[in-house]
């Protein structure tokens, strides 16, 4: 695969599955933590005093079609700080070349910041001997002029914790002195991203069968687990709406479009789950959610950019969804965010 070694694209560098044929993830590089942001107890790091919180300082670079991005961009709109932190959106197509610029597409735009023709120019200004994959989101610091974190899970954090004052009144996370429960998000979104979030990628670009059976059987059992769990409570943790909701919606909005064909994740659909599937009705019909949601760029990536997977490069034209159904889910109480312009 794709990725930068000393600050040059090289096109095969990077393997992405083991002697066994299971697939690794790399790991992200940038890892600085926002002033101000919560820290949380199983990450190794402080928050930097040269990252200070502001309106207009910091910048997302997204695909609508990457599920990691899709957390950045869900928790930018739920807590209305639309206005305080711009996005860019690259080309749901991703070559030999990587993420790319294509302003004349719909839904995309040009990298405002810079210009450039391609995410890894930001990369190589952040760090020019860089030996990375390039990836999203990225949240780049305009005053600093380099990444400051290209973590999913982290920035989605930092989205969550450090820009009260620019945002509305939602919350991603309960109060301060609820500890218990925010160690019980942190939980949460630990357990579902390896058989779950990883799953579905586990699945796909599995070179062995063993691979590819260990994973399906490991994700089907963890989405039986949490069906189970989600009969008598609204959310995962908690009576809200929790940062790990949304590590679980941008994995399950794409399942049943994506993953159950594409990659071979298909026992079942999402919408054959008695409680799963209204749970993602429920999520999808927040304030603030569907318009983060662009199934178009989502089908275009993963159909026509995984050649080793599905070489034709057709796309899938189902399932046909009723994404508006009535859910019934406010009938186990809790509470969906339901934002409002920041102040």
């Amino acid at each position: 695969m794709n990725q930068l070694v000393d600050g040059e694209w090289r096109t095969d560098a990077y393997e992405a599955t083991d002697e066994d044929g299971s697939f690794q993830r790399g790991e992200t590089t940038f890892r600085n933590w926002i002033a101000g942001s919560d820290v949380p107890d199983h990450v190794d790091a402080e928050p930097d005093e040269r990252f200070q919180p502001e309106a207009g300082r910091y910048h997302l670079y997204v695909s609508y079609a990457c599920p990691w991005a899709h957390r950045t961009l869900l928790a930018r709109s739920l807590l209305g700080l639309e206005d305080a932190i711009d996005v860019s959106v690259v080309d749901p197509y991703r070559g030999e070349g990587g993420w790319q610029f294509t302003p004349e597409k719909e839904g995309c735009t040009p990298d405002k910041l810079h210009g450039s023709d391609y995410l890894r120019e930001l990369y190589v200004e952040a760090d020019p001997d860089a030996t990375c994959r390039v990836t999203v989101p990225v949240l780049w610091d305009t005053e600093e002029e380099t990444i400051v974190n290209n973590e999913s899970r982290e920035v989605l954090r930092m989205l969550s914790t450090a820009f009260d004052e620019f945002g509305n009144d939602t919350s991603l996370l309960p109060g301060p002195d609820d500890e218990a429960t925010v160690a019980a998000v942190d939980r949460v979104i630990t357990e579902i991203y390896e058989p779950v979030n990883n799953g579905v990628y586990r699945a796909g670009f599995a070179k062995s069968q063993g691979a590819y059976d260990e994973a399906v059987d490991e994700l089907f059992d963890a989405l039986d687990h949490w069906n189970d769990r989600l009969a008598d409570q609204r959310f995962l943790v908690g009576d809200s709406l929790t940062e790990a909701d949304i590590c679980m919606f941008t994995t399950l909005v794409r399942f049943d479009q994506v993953y159950h064909t594409h990659f071979m994740c298909n026992k079942k659909f999402i919408h054959q789950y008695e409680h799963l599937w209204p749970y993602l009705r429920d999520l999808y019909q927040t304030e603030g959610v569907a318009e983060t949601v662009n199934m178009s760029h989502i089908k275009e990536h993963y159909y026509t950019t995984h050649p080793d997977v599905t070489p034709s490069g057709i796309i899938a034209r189902g399932p046909d969804l009723d994404w508006e159904a009535s859910h019934d889910r406010d009938r186990l109480g809790g509470e969906a965010p339901t934002p409002d312009a920041a102040d």
